[in-house]
């Protein structure tokens, strides 16, 4: 018995949008080019790790970057599951300088729930989709070195307890596993030079590693279309469009005036640029394949920070965030 053939109206339909998926393949051309063989650093978070359309739509983007030829590496944290998880043990938490203040006892579900809960959802997400992703804790192979940080909030210094500033970064363990193919998911504990443990921001986290690898790109996904040029004015920020490209030194000029909970993104993008990378972006996590769309198409998305003035014939062109 033969099968029968699809009704004709499915075939039109298919014929009718193949030039349209043509012309989205052929734009990407000149990026999976560019960025062949280079390193991506992802920051995972914000809506984009608790909805679960969006935690498959981002497995996705990772194993679609890596069969493109690209190596991303994913650095998460996990505020939403950690805040749950002190809630439901009755532990207070609070946060200072958009940063959580961590006690011993608050540091022990730190711990637990990015490297037990969310680095082991992720990695089995991506590896619906072959053996690709290896957890990895920023305490493995001491790739991340921290030493206490402190604060300062209107010009008063806070103690944050167990949060840490990077002081070294070894990534000895990531490069291994890019060599083998592997996607690298790392989660943004660290260790001290006394064996202390310390909750470290995971965009600070993200930053420090790109920098370190030598990474093409940083990706910071939060839960905003970008950084606009007034953010205190909350009220009207509908109504206008994302700063599209910024330089190092216009950044730092803004950061003093960002919102607390922008500021450690934003310093995250700063590192980077500083620190050797090219471009960091900041995209709304919101949008599902928001990765995809920043690499591969010519307009890109959200907010990109550069070290410094682009200029015709630097090789930083649309894909990249120029003409924007």
């Amino acid at each position: 018995m033969t099968t029968p053939l699809p009704p004709p109206a499915a075939g039109r339909g298919d014929a009718a949008t193949a030039p349209a998926k043509a012309a989205t393949l052929i734009e990407a051309l000149p990026w999976l080019s560019r960025f062949h063989g280079r390193t991506v650093v992802v920051k995972y978070g914000g809506n984009a790790m608790t909805d679960d359309a969006l935690r498959v739509a981002f497995a996705q983007d990772m194993v679609f970057l890596r069969h493109a030829g690209l190596r991303p590496v994913v650095v998460h944290g996990g505020g939403p599951q950690i805040s749950a998880h002190l809630d439901r043990l009755g532990v207070p938490t609070t946060f200072r300088a958009g940063l959580r203040v961590t006690s011993p006892e608050a540091m022990d579900v730190v711990r637990m729930v990015l490297t037990g809960q969310v680095n082991r959802d992720l990695v089995g997400l991506i590896n619906r989709h072959g053996p690709f992703a290896v957890g990895l804790s920023g305490e493995d192979a001491n790739m991340f070195t921290a030493s206490r940080r402190g604060a300062v909030v209107d010009g008063e210094p806070v103690d944050l307890g167990l949060v840490g500033e990077i002081d070294a970064v070894d990534p000895g363990a990531v490069l291994a596993l890019l060599r083998d193919g592997r996607i690298p998911v790392v989660s943004s504990v660290a260790r001290g030079t006394g064996g202390e443990i310390y909750n470290v921001n995971a965009d600070t986290a993200a930053a420090a590693l790109a920098a370190a690898l030598g990474a093409a790109k940083l990706v910071v996904l939060t839960d905003v279309a970008g950084l606009y040029p007034d953010w205190r004015d909350g009220e009207h920020a509908a109504h206008r469009e994302v700063i599209s490209l910024l330089t190092a030194a216009e950044l730092a000029a803004l950061l003093p005036g960002l919102d607390a909970g922008m500021i450690p993104k934003m310093e995250a993008c700063l590192r980077a640029v500083r620190g050797g990378v090219p471009q960091a972006h900041v995209l709304d996590g919101r949008l599902p394949h928001a990765v995809l769309l920043e690499i591969f198409t010519d307009s890109g998305i959200g907010t990109m920070v550069v070290p410094g003035p682009v200029t015709a014939g630097t090789g930083v062109t649309a894909g990249t965030g120029v003409a924007r």
